[in-house]
C-alpha cells in the first residue's frame, strides 16, 4: 500500500466530518469543534433514516444524531460513503456489512409525517457483535431536531449507561463593540448543539451570571439596568422579565435551589458581601453567612440542604461549604493557591471549580471521596465552569487571541471541545437542567 492510499481514508473521514458539522451549524451561533477525543471511542454507524412523506425530509435526522454522538467525543462515527449497505428496517440489516468495517453499533431508523404538524419516529440500535437489536424506541414530535436528539439521548445511555445531555439547552452571554464606546450585552438561549440560538436580553449595560431554574425554562441573571447591579428572572421562551432582588450595593451570582423553591445569591447591603437565600413562597430572605471576608458564588449541593461558596477568610479565595441547617461553615478545598467558582456533579461526588496553578486559571475538578484534584484544562484564564446535568462535561468560558470564548472538558480530562462564536465575546456559560 503506498502512502497517498494509506492516508485516503482518514481524509476522506476528515472531509465528511466536516462538511457534516458545518451543515448542521449552519444556523448555529455556536459552532462545536473537537479538539481531542477518547482513544478507546465507540464505533458506531448511522444510516440515513427513511423518509415515509411528501417531498424532501424536512431534517438530516442521521446526520443531526451523527454529529450529537460525534461531538461528545466518546464515538467514532462512520461516514456514510464508507457504508457498504443502507438499511432501513432489520431484515435489511447484513451483520457481515458492519462487521468487516469495524463497527459495533448500528443505528436505523424512519422518520414520517404524523397528524397536523407532528412528525413521527421510529429507531432500532444494533450490537453487531451480538448480532441483535439492544434498543428499540419511537417519538413523536411538531420538530424533527428534537426527535434527533432524543434519539442521541437513547443511544448515549444503552452504550454507556449514562444519561444523554444531547437535549439539554445552553445559556450565555455575547459583548460586541458597537464604536463610540458602546457595547452592546446580549443573553442568549440555544440547544447543547449551538443550534436554534435565541437572544433573551438584550442591554448596553453588563448581564452576567445566568442560572437555569430545575424546570429549565427560566433563567436567573445580573443586569445593570437601572445603573446598579440587580437580579431578575426571565422567562427564556416569552421574554418575560422579572426582578426580584434589589438593594444598595451589591447584588450577584444568583443559583437555584435543586427544588427552585429558593435562589442563593450575594448581598453588601449590610457592608461586607454574604450569602442570602429567598424563598419564593414566603417571600422571607435569610442571611446564611456573617463574616469580614468576603463570601460570593452559591452553589447548591444536590440534595439542598448545603451551599459550597467561595471566600477570602483564609488569606485567599477557596471554596467553603456552610449547612443551611445548622449555619456551620468549613473548607474544603486546600490544593491550590486560589479555588473559585465551585459546583458539584449531580451525584454530589466531584467539586468542579476555577483553580489557579502556577499563575494562570485553570478548570480543576476535585474528587470529594478520595480528596484528589485534577486539573482539566491547559487554556488562559480559563473560568464560569457550568456541569451537564449528566455530570460528564464542562463548560466553561476562556480566551482565545483577544476573544473570549466557550470550550468544554470532560470530567476526566479525556474530551476537550471548543465552540467558537461569529459574534463577539463569549462569556458566562450555564448548562440547563434536563428537560
Amino acid at each position: 500500500m503506498n502512502k497517498s492510499s494509506f492516508y485516503q481514508p482518514l481524509l476522506v473521514n476528515l472531509i465528511w466530518l466536516s462538511c457534516l458539522l458545518f451543515s448542521i451549524s449552519a444556523k448555529a451561533e455556536l459552532v462545536i469543534e473537537i479538539t481531542q477525543g477518547r482513544d478507546d471511542a465507540v464505533s458506531i454507524a448511522v444510516v440515513p433514516f427513511a423518509w415515509e412523506g411528501p417531498g424532501r425530509s424536512p431534517e438530516n435526522v442521521a446526520g443531526i444524531v451523527s454529529a450529537d454522538l460525534y461531538r461528545s467525543g466518546q464515538f467514532k462515527v462512520l461516514p456514510p460513503a464508507d457504508m457498504l449497505s443502507t438499511p432501513t428496517t432489520e431484515a435489511q440489516v447484513f451483520y457481515r456489512d458492519w462487521k468487516v468495517l469495524g463497527v459495533e453499533y448500528l443505528l436505523i431508523g424512519r422518520l414520517k409525517k404524523g397528524q397536523g404538524d407532528t412528525y413521527l419516529v421510529d429507531f432500532e440500535l444494533f450490537d453487531i457483535y451480538q448480532q441483535k437489536v439492544i434498543r428499540h424506541g419511537n417519538a413523536s414530535s411538531r420538530k424533527p431536531r428534537r426527535l434527533a436528539h432524543f434519539i442521541s439521548d437513547e443511544v448515549y445511555k444503552q452504550v454507556t449507561g449514562l444519561r444523554g445531555a444531547f437535549s439539554t439547552r445552553l445559556a450565555y452571554v455575547t459583548k460586541e463593540k458597537l464604536g463610540k464606546g458602546k457595547e452592546r450585552y446580549q443573553l442568549h438561549r440555544a440547544d447543547a448543539d449551538g443550534y436554534a440560538d435565541h437572544v433573551i436580553v438584550q442591554s448596553g449595560e453588563p448581564i452576567l451570571s445566568p442560572a437555569w431554574a430545575p424546570n429549565g425554562r427560566h433563567i436567573a441573571y445580573v443586569a445593570y439596568k437601572s445603573g446598579k447591579p440587580a437580579i431578575y428572572i426571565v422567562d427564556s421562551f416569552t421574554g418575560e422579565d422579572k426582578k426580584v432582588v434589589d438593594y444598595k450595593g451589591l447584588s450577584s451570582a444568583p443559583a437555584f435551589s435543586p427544588d427552585g423553591n429558593k435562589l442563593a445569591f450575594v448581598l453588601s447591603k449590610d457592608g461586607d458581601p454574604e450569602i442570602y437565600t429567598l424563598d419564593f413562597k414566603t417571600k422571607k430572605m435569610e442571611r446564611i453567612t456573617r463574616h469580614f471576608a468576603i463570601d460570593t458564588e452559591p452553589s447548591w449541593a444536590p440534595d439542598g440542604n448545603s451551599l459550597y461558596f467561595t471566600s477570602d477568610r483564609g488569606g485567599r479565595p477557596q471554596i467553603y461549604r456552610v449547612d443551611l441547617g445548622s449555619k456551620r461553615v468549613s473548607r474544603v478545598t486546600f490544593q491550590g493557591r486560589e479555588n473559585a467558582r465551585g459546583s458539584l456533579t449531580a451525584d454530589g461526588r466531584f467539586l468542579v471549580m476555577a483553580h489557579l496553578h502556577e499563575g494562570r486559571y485553570h478548570i480543576a475538578v476535585q474528587d470529594l471521596v478520595r480528596g484528589t484534584v485534577n486539573i482539566l484544562t491547559a487554556t488562559d484564564l480559563d473560568e464560569s465552569p457550568s456541569i451537564s446535568p449528566n455530570g460528564v462535561m464542562v463548560i466553561y468560558a476562556t480566551q482565545k487571541g483577544n476573544r473570549g470564548v466557550l470550550a468544554a472538558v470532560s470530567v476526566d480530562g479525556r474530551v476537550k471541545v471548543q465552540l467558537p462564536s461569529s459574534r463577539g465575546d463569549v462569556r458566562e456559560p450555564a448548562w440547563s437542567p434536563f428537560l
